[in-house]
C-alpha cells in the first residue's frame, strides 16, 4: 500500500477516534446532569455504550494499525527527534484519555461516578489540547532543542 494511501486511512481513523471522544464527555455532562431521571439515564448509557464500544474503540485500533504501518515507513531517526517524542508523549496521553473514558462510563452505569457536569466539561476539553499538540507536532515537525 502507498505512503499516502496509509496517511489517509490513518487521517480517517484520526478523526472517527476524535469524533466519539469529543462526544463522549458531553454525553457525561448530561448523564450526571440528569442522574435522578432514570429513564434519560437508561437512555444515554446506551448512546455512551454504543458510542464508546461501536466507534471510540474501533477507531482507536485503525488509527493505531494505520499509525503504526505509517510509522515502519518512516525514515530511521524519528525518535531521536523532539517533535516526534512531543507527539508520542501526547499520544500516550490520548490513549490514557481513551481508557478513562471507558471506566467513566462503567462507573456512571454503576452508579458509583462521582464527577460534577463541570468537571466533565472540563475532562471534555483535554482531548482538544491533545489534538492541537500532536497535529501541530506531525505536520509543523518544529525544531525544539536543537534537533
Amino acid at each position: 500500500m502507498s505512503y499516502n494511501w496509509l496517511r489517509a486511512l490513518h487521517i480517517i481513523g484520526v478523526v472517527t477516534w476524535f469524533a466519539g471522544l469529543f462526544y463522549i464527555f458531553r454525553l457525561y455532562v448530561y448523564h450526571v446532569e440528569n442522574r435522578g431521571k432514570k429513564e434519560i439515564t437508561d437512555l444515554l448509557e446506551v448512546m455512551e455504550r454504543r458510542l464508546y464500544r461501536g466507534i471510540c474503540w474501533p477507531a482507536m485500533i485503525f488509527t493505531a494499525v494505520f499509525g503504526v504501518w505509517l510509522w515502519s515507513r518512516m525514515p530511521m531517526g524519528y525518535l531521536e527527534q523532539t517533535w516526534f517524542q512531543i507527539k508520542l508523549a501526547f499520544l500516550v496521553g490520548l490513549f490514557a484519555y481513551h481508557f478513562y473514558s471507558g471506566k467513566v462510563r462503567k462507573d456512571l452505569a454503576a452508579g458509583t461516578c462521582t464527577l460534577t457536569s463541570k468537571q466533565c466539561r472540563m475532562i471534555n476539553e483535554w482531548p482538544t489540547v491533545i489534538l492541537l499538540v500532536v497535529v501541530i507536532m506531525a505536520v509543523v515537525k518544529p525544531l525544539l532543542g536543537g534537533s
